[in-house]
């Protein structure tokens, strides 16, 4: 009962500071469109950032936490889909080239950084052309368990 008052008081406090960094920018006034960005911007995505993290860290912390007390065998399977999640993004960066972008002028991009954008690439590539074989295979392997009834 501790926890979930706990967890109720963390959520309050990042909500009024959220709302606080977007007074804040409506107070000092947002960039016109094409000015660059201005304190409340950078705050405001900074932020942004911060909240998507700590969602996604309360979201595989508990997670683990749940299924340890529910199901301590289910590790494996967290595991098991961790280490493919590894392969992929593995896959995605041996396949990426890295080449130089065609018809750019701007300010000079590391071999690095172009390795692994193409990465990213070829891993959304790879993740949509699975999600698409999956939805495909469960829909036929649906339509032929309700044949069978």
């Amino acid at each position: 009962m501790k926890l979930n008052k706990a967890f109720k008081w963390a959520m309050v406090a990042l909500i009024i500071i959220s709302f606080a960094i977007l007074v804040w920018g409506f107070v000092t006034g947002w960039p016109i469109l094409g000015e660059p960005a201005n304190a409340p911007v950078n705050v405001l995505l900074g932020w942004s950032f911060a909240m998507v993290i700590i969602a996604i860290a309360c979201w595989v912390i508990l997670g683990l936490i749940m299924s340890i007390i529910n199901d301590p065998k289910s590790l494996g399977k967290i595991g098991l889909a961790l280490l493919a999640a590894g392969v992929l993004c593995l896959v995605s960066y041996l396949l990426a080239k890295g080449a130089e972008p065609i018809a750019y002028t701007g300010e000079p991009v590391t071999h690095t950084t172009l390795k692994l954008t193409d990465a990213l690439l070829n891993l959304t590539y790879l993740v949509g052309a699975l999600s698409i074989v999956s939805i495909i295979v469960g829909e036929i392997k649906m339509s032929s368990t309700n044949k069978k009834k």
